[in-house]
């Protein structure tokens, strides 16, 4: 099974920590509550790309990178590419 399809087939696994959200709305300069719902969506959009390097796993779409560990599937962290 290639990265992208196993991401979408966990995306409910998907999650992040207290800081993460914190982390992720500084550097994507974002002013939402749903921060999890907001990357979900753009994992599994027909556009993104998704590659495993390590133990990380990495969603390109819109010009960001969102990194994902690939075990336990928290988002680490976001940018903009």
């Amino acid at each position: 099974m290639d990265e992208k399809k196993l991401l979408v087939s966990n995306i409910d696994k998907v999650h992040t920590t207290i800081l993460g959200k914190e982390r992720i709305k500084n550097n994507l300069e974002l002013d939402i509550d749903d921060i999890i719902n907001y990357i979900k969506n753009k994992i599994i959009k027909k556009e993104s790309t998704v590659y495993k390097k390590g133990k990380n796993l990495y969603c390109e779409i819109d010009k960001i990178r969102v990194t994902i560990n690939s075990y336990n599937y928290c988002i680490i962290t976001c940018h903009y590419i």
